[in-house]
């Protein structure tokens, strides 16, 4: 009796291994070092001890063990007679590091100082991190008397002037987040939303933005983004000067020529995101 041949086994099917994702535990006493660290940045004046404990709700003798630990380092400076704190000079030390090793100041000064040059106008190399702030990384200034009151290091808010159409404009953020910021905004001529918002659907479809006097009364702020592979905005550069030197098609022609040296700049960039 002939037996029937015996069908070849299925191969045995792989259970797929999960990847391990490296699971970052919270440690109390840094995340609270960073948040009082950044509130005293964000405030005008320095602060007590109750008060920066009431603004993170942290325990009185905790927050005060953290700033003496922070003033030990130097990063927290306390006025002995008034027992109040505030950023200490080693934050300027840190931060001149992370600025003097960023491949895009790096990058991008000489780009800056040849604009300034042939603009004559005070060119500065912005990082767009989030929504909520822009940092000054890089900046060139121009042989006119005008001085834009801005240095390395300075924060601004991210919806500040042309840069914050930018932002808008290729930010993946939720609108209502973005408006909420905008609307916080301080201006000298102050922008309808519905204004502002056409503005900003133009910047993404030129590629670049021009605030004439809004933000500051009389300064012509130009601002071209520098873009990933993935359309996602990273930094800017921008121009500014006083507006009676933009006649014309001026500022459009400077537009275009920082446009230019933005592109070139993108493509020496690696994406961080």
């Amino acid at each position: 009796m002939n037996s029937s041949p015996t069908p070849p086994a299925k191969p045995e099917k792989k259970t797929p291994v999960a990847k391990k994702t490296v699971r970052v535990r919270p440690v109390p006493g840094v995340t609270r070092a960073v948040a009082i660290l950044r509130l005293l940045g964000r405030s005008p004046q320095s602060m007590g001890v109750k008060a920066i404990a009431d603004e993170l709700e942290l325990v009185p003798s905790t927050c005060l063990h953290i700033l003496r630990a922070l003033v030990a380092e130097e990063l927290v400076r306390v006025d002995t007679e008034t027992k109040r704190y505030s950023l200490g000079t080693g934050m300027l030390s840190l931060a001149r590091s992370v600025i003097e090793t960023s491949g895009f100041a790096n990058l991008a000064q000489p780009v800056l100082d040849g604009l300034a040059n042939d603009w004559n106008v005070t060119m500065i190399g912005v990082e767009t991190p989030d929504i909520d702030h822009i940092v000054v990384l890089a900046l060139s200034r121009s042989r006119a008397p005008f001085r834009l009151h801005v240095d390395v290091g300075s924060r601004f808010p991210a919806m500040v002037s042309a840069t914050g159409r930018l932002v808008a404009a290729f930010s993946e953020a939720p609108w209502a987040q973005i408006e909420k910021r905008f609307k916080a905004m301080r201006w000298d001529k102050p922008v309808e939303l519905a204004t502002w918002k056409r503005e900003v659907e133009l910047a993404r479809k030129k590629g670049f933005s021009i605030d004439r006097g809004n933000y500051m009364n009389g300064v012509t702020v130009i601002a071209v983004p520098l873009l990933d592979a993935a359309n996602r905005i990273s930094h800017t550069l921008v121009a500014t000067g006083l507006s009676d030197n933009f006649v014309g098609a001026a500022a459009t022609d400077l537009a275009m020529a920082m446009k230019k040296q933005a592109e070139g700049l993108s493509a020496l960039l690696p994406s961080t995101r």
